[in-house]
């Protein structure tokens, strides 16, 4: 335990929702915790270092005495329609970001050993009720391909002989932020219901088991390559739906809200809402991962505290 007291672990994406997650439980372990950030943080207990991806500035001291890097950063899929420009922005946040953190690697001195990086389960996009593995090829539409310039990006750390870990993370249910409290407002105004045929798959995992599983790979050298980060026991979106009502005691009588309307509203973005994927969580558990919340019900209790 002693040797873990000595870890060094910079975060980029580390003020988001899950990184902000992830460094107060490494900082309650022991672990050194820094920052790769376009502004200041907050957090006296966290050096932020500043970097902007699009100028490619970085500041070079953010790598010293750092062993393990944890890959976050990227724009948010959901928050902006996409367009063209949009589109280059998601993928530049991403990939880019990398890029500049090994360009960095390369020209100066370092210990870095590890990179463990998020990709998303939209690699795998809209697959109807296929179960989809770690093999699975991607998808061909934007989402997916995304995910794939990601994982390529994250991929080039291996030429110096870096470990690689990526996880593909599903739909992360927290109260704070990301999908939840999207889904849950409309069932607390009363007006909440499935969308389009409500049949289709939502690869959903708790905060706390995302945290978790960033914790076995930044201690387990032995974990490397791709997992799915998915609970094992994925819903339909009418489940899910049905759940959130069902823990916020509220009735779901409003109608499906038909599939053409979102694609109206949402474009293609609509994909990721009408889009169903269903993922297998086998091999992480193989690897020795243990869920704390496996089922949505247990999630769903512990997130709205009922």
């Amino acid at each position: 335990m002693d040797k873990i007291m000595d870890k060094s672990i910079l975060l980029t994406g580390g003020s988001g929702l899950l990184g902000t997650h992830l460094t107060k439980a490494l900082l309650a372990k022991g672990y050194t915790v820094s920052h790769l950030s376009r502004k200041a943080g907050n957090n006296p207990q966290v050096k932020t270092f500043i970097w902007d991806i699009n100028k490619g500035i970085i500041d070079e001291h953010c790598i010293d005495g750092i062993d393990t890097i944890v890959h976050l950063a990227g724009s948010g899929i959901a928050e902006k329609h996409w367009t063209d420009a949009r589109k280059k922005d998601l993928i530049d946040s991403r990939v880019k970001s990398i890029e500049l953190v090994y360009d960095l690697l390369k020209r100066k001195q370092h210990q870095v050993t590890s990179v463990i990086s998020a990709s998303g389960i939209g690699y795998y996009s809209d697959r109807g009720d296929e179960l989809m593995y770690e093999t699975s090829a991607p998808a061909r539409d934007f989402i997916s391909q995304c995910c794939v310039l990601w994982e390529a990006a994250v991929d080039e750390g291996q030429k110096f002989g870096i470990r690689i870990l990526k996880f593909r993370t599903g739909v992360v249910l927290d109260k704070d932020g990301g999908a939840l409290p999207t889904l849950a407002k409309p069932i607390k105004l009363y007006v909440g219901s499935p969308i389009g045929s409500g049949k289709q798959w939502v690869p959903w995992i708790h905060w706390q088991d995302v945290v978790d599983m960033y914790f076995l790979g930044i201690e387990n050298k032995n974990l490397s390559g791709v997992y799915n980060m998915v609970a094992p026991n994925p819903v339909t979106n009418k489940q899910l739906t049905q759940a959130v009502a069902k823990q916020l005691h509220k009735p779901l009588w409003a109608p499906n809200v038909p599939g053409f309307v979102l694609k109206l509203l949402l474009g293609e973005m609509s994909s990721i809402v009408l889009g169903s994927t269903k993922v297998s969580a086998q091999k992480i558990e193989d690897a020795g991962f243990k869920f704390k919340f496996a089922d949505i019900d247990t999630a769903l209790s512990e997130i709205y505290g009922s």
